[in-house]
């Protein structure tokens, strides 16, 4: 009777047990212990979180780089389209003077003003430069060995 009391009051108390987990068995291999569980758990959803963070990051960085780059072309572009020679635009051109009539006024037979020039060096002809006389290059005083048979 007392057997049978003492199971009647804790009866109800048994509701409050854990109920027993079969897929974390301690006997089993490759038990983990529950609080170890959590924090994988955590650090696996923080990973997953910071993973994401970064490809956002990188996302923005590759964006704000294309668009630096585009307006760079563009600008190297228009610089490039504004200082063409002969682009018809009269507030960049520059007019020279040409009082002398340029090169329209000039002969036609350039070798004409050949004969006029003066040159520094003196005119060479064939063979002078093996008749320099007091000027040659100094050669070794070896002696010369003879081999014989």
């Amino acid at each position: 009777m007392k057997k049978t009391l003492l199971l009647a009051a804790l009866l109800p108390l048994s509701v409050f047990a854990q109920p027993f987990n079969a897929t974390n068995n301690p006997n089993q291999p490759g038990y983990q212990i529950p609080a170890q569980q959590r924090m994988q758990t955590q650090m696996l959803n923080q990973q997953s979180q910071n993973k994401g963070m970064l490809n956002q990051q990188l996302q923005t960085q590759t964006r704000v780089q294309q668009q630096h780059l585009e307006s760079q072309i563009n600008n190297n572009s228009q610089r490039v389209l504004q200082n063409q020679p002969g682009e018809l635009n009269p507030s960049r051109q520059q007019v020279l003077p040409n009082a002398g009539g340029g090169m329209l006024n000039k002969p036609l037979n350039s070798d004409a003003t050949l004969g006029t020039q003066q040159h520094m060096l003196p005119p060479k002809t064939n063979g002078s430069m093996l008749n320099q006389g007091a000027v040659s290059t100094p050669q070794p005083n070896l002696p010369l060995k003879t081999i014989t048979p």
